[in-house]
């Protein structure tokens, strides 16, 4: 199934057809190595065949307007305002869809109350996913695909047929009622119900920066501590029941009843899936008396996981939650304690302390990977917060949800004392964690391979003898220090990152870049935030300068959160400004990192800066040059024209305006004679950019067309003797899941 990660196309029906057959044929040999190549060509089998009826069902319903039966999958917290809301499609036109498919869709709260089970009668136009794409960001399109919601919706009328909410959004909203008013509410209902709407953005950065996000999810060790809790709960009825009725199979019995319900709790999220056939499976071993190894254990669990849904392949958290218990198992198998540390109950930290260390050094890769930093205090955060939230506050939660379930005016009183001493406790941990300093450090792609050294640090130690070992290490570290300090092959390159509706484009050489425009900004985040500073951090490449066009919000909406996170950097625009920014007016020429600047527009300042004051830069270092434009439109490229004709010629263009009817006139055109043209649009956008006939003007005269709505992020390397341009989509992460699902008119 791995190469589903990897794949540009998936298979076609044709093709998996021949691999079965061939499968087939290899378990005609009866022998264990071709059944072995078998069963890895059914199961990839297999997972191309899930992939493809994702593609399909986007095909067969995106485009025109339908009629569709969709039921509500999210739970509604009680949140006012607009909110993203999750539907499960089960009929299109009439006709039954299976397997099931998930749509998202911005639901006003204030027109009508939403609660899960619901089932609605609707007029939607429904869309492919499509998120925007650079390195070192998110992948939302990666992720949607795993999450099986791989369609947005935008709702035209809806109907309520059918007001029958879910038995877990009644037993939220009761426990809710009676929740006495509290610091953690939020952070409490992610706990028992794993739903963390509520948690507030500076609470959840908290988490994230200081390695203890996984204590809010319901994942695999709140679910291991639901079964104790369950197994304890039974032991202590035991001690009521004659010694003829106490069966050493009613703990486990309870235990599988307590993790199953804590799962349903969690709305059946992955990770607490994940954990609930894990603990189930050791469970069933414990009952029929099987004795098998850890690895055995959870190689059966991935196999099974991967088997039921091969999409998990796609999501990150399958990975981390995978890994972490392989590690575990790893850890304790090669580098376990001396059997003084292991019985003594004043051993307890040290134990501990030698899990904490585990887990810190054999994820680091992931670490990096996926989250791209590691946070230095994360291991004594998890020292002090894992053990009060796990077997102090977790207890007291699931004792809290026991009681709801009992109707007594006093079950309600012990209720409510039993979650405010839950967020007692909850404090008790924060407090804790909030008195480290931060310790976040983004990394770049640069260290994913020093991330590999706890692993090769480890097998070294129990497999050479000590002077090899010795020198083994060193040379390791030897090749990390050359690998991490290596120039790159280009001399420098031009990155148009993929900020939706926007531009930004960064210069870089030598590690040092210059930003010309910094994307949009919208309530609560920014393209700066979101997939600037991101790439940068990724990339690793120190911000020496900002350029800002024009005072268009989508083109200097990032400016604060850079200069926040770059106060040395030099900031120069054309807008009059009260801040002791640079002048970017026609005549300014400078020089940086052996690459010439020279600024031909707007010949004067102005106080408001609009399209056509843009800055327009031409960058050369003697053999490839850039035209950056900005917003101008045909007035002004008239008057550049007029004025620069010889100046304009450039080997890259940065398409005027995105594109837009206004901009990208013929003289122009002819004027600059470009080789590349690179368009800077959000797929989908509401003014139809770039516009047809200008991709059409470009295609005629033959300049090579790009644009960030078809291929993501855009790269630009140039070498001593030529350059080549790479779109992130198609050639830097060339993937079947990174493709630009739907039709291409949906952007005209």
């Amino acid at each position: 199934m791995m190469p589903l990660l990897i794949f540009f196309r998936l298979p076609s029906l044709l093709q998996l057809t021949m691999l079965c057959i061939a499968a087939a044929c290899c378990f005609r040999f009866h022998h264990k190595t071709f059944s072995l190549i078998a069963i890895g060509l059914l199961s990839f089998s297999w997972a191309s065949f899930q992939g493809n009826m994702q593609l399909d069902q986007i095909s067969v319903l995106q485009g025109t307007q339908r009629h569709v039966t969709a039921a509500v999958e999210s739970i509604n917290l009680g949140s006012n305002g607009t909110s993203s809301v999750l539907f499960k499609l089960e009929k299109a036109e009439g006709k039954i869809i299976f397997p099931p498919v998930m749509f998202r869709t911005k639901w006003e709260e204030a027109e009508q109350e939403l609660l899960a089970g619901q089932r609605w009668d609707m007029t939607v136009s429904l869309r492919p996913v499509h998120s925007v794409l650079n390195e070192g960001g998110f992948d939302a399109q990666r992720w949607a695909l795993s999450q099986h919601a791989p369609l947005t919706a935008t709702v035209r009328n809806s109907r309520l047929i059918d007001s029958k909410i879910s038995l877990r959004q009644q037993f939220i909203q009761r426990v809710q009622q009676k929740m006495p008013p509290m610091e953690n509410t939020p952070i409490l209902i992610a706990l028992a119900f794993g739903e963390k709407g509520l948690i507030q953005s500076t609470d959840k950065l908290l988490l994230q920066k200081t390695g203890i996000a996984h204590l809010v999810a319901i994942s695999g060790l709140h679910i291991g501590i639901a079964a104790l809790f369950g197994w304890w709960l039974a032991r202590g009825l035991q001690y009521l029941l004659p010694v003829k009725l106490i069966d050493y199979r009613f703990p486990l019995f309870m235990s599988g009843i307590f993790l199953l319900t804590y799962t349903w709790l969690s709305g059946g999220n992955a990770p607490a899936v994940r954990a609930a056939l894990a603990v189930s499976m050791w469970i069933l071993l414990r009952l029929f008396r099987v004795r098998c190894h850890p690895c055995q254990i959870w190689l059966w669990v991935v196999a099974t996981l991967l088997l039921a849904d091969p999409m998990n392949l796609l999501s990150d958290s399958f990975w981390l939650s995978c890994f972490a218990v392989g590690a575990l198992v790893f850890w304790f198998q090669w580098a376990p304690l001396p059997a003084m540390f292991q019985q003594a109950w004043y051993w307890a930290l040290f134990r501990w302390g030698h899990l904490q260390l585990g887990m810190t050094l054999l994820l680091l890769p992931l670490q990096v990977g996926i989250f791209h930093g590691i946070n230095l205090f994360s291991f004594p955060a998890n020292m002090w917060a894992v053990p009060v939230v796990s077997l102090i506050t977790v207890p007291l939660v699931l004792l809290a949800l026991l009681m709801n379930t009992v109707p007594c005016v006093f079950m309600d009183y012990l209720q409510a004392l039993l979650w405010q001493l839950a967020d007692a406790t909850l404090r008790l941990a924060l407090w804790g964690v909030k008195a480290l300093p931060d310790g976040w450090i983004p990394l770049g792609e640069s260290f994913v391979v020093a991330s590999l050294m706890g692993w090769l640090v480890l097998l070294c130690w129990r497999i050479c003898p000590l002077r090899q070992c010795l020198s083994l290490l060193l040379s390791l570290f030897a090749i990390s220090f050359v690998w991490l300090n290596r120039n790159p092959a280009e001399r420098w390159r031009v990155d148009m990152l993929d900020v939706g509706h926007g531009l930004s484009v960064l210069i870089s050489k030598n590690g040092r870049g210059v930003l010309y425009d910094t994307g949009n900004r919208w309530e609560g985040g920014s393209a700066a935030e979101q997939n600037i500073i991101p790439f940068l951090n990724w990339k690793n490449i120190q911000l020496e300068q900002i350029i800002i066009s024009h005072n268009d919000m989508d083109h200097r909406g990032g400016l604060a959160p850079l200069q926040r996170r770059y106060p040395a950097a030099s900031v120069r625009e054309s807008a009059l400004s009260e801040q002791q920014h640079l002048k970017c007016m026609a005549g300014e020429q400078w020089r940086w990192q052996g690459l010439d600047f020279n600024v031909l527009w707007p010949e004067k300042m102005s106080g408001d800066a609009g399209n056509n004051d843009s800055c327009v830069i031409r960058i050369d270092d003697g053999s490839f040059s850039l035209l950056l434009t900005g917003d101008i439109e045909a007035e002004t490229e008239k008057a550049l024209v007029r004025k620069w004709r010889s100046e304009l010629q450039a080997t890259a263009l940065q398409v005027p305006h995105h594109g837009s009817n206004t901009s990208s006139i013929p003289p122009f055109l002819r004027a600059v004679k470009p080789v590349i043209a690179l368009a800077s649009a959000s797929r989908f956008n509401k003014w139809h950019l770039p516009a047809h006939k200008v991709v059409s003007r470009y295609n005629k005269a033959r300049y090579d067309w790009h644009s960030t709505s078809e291929s993501g992020q855009l790269s630009l390397f140039i070498f001593d003797d030529y350059w080549t341009i790479k779109g992130l989509r198609e050639q830097l992460i060339p993937r079947w899941y990174h493709h630009q699902f739907g039709v291409s008119a949906d952007n005209e």
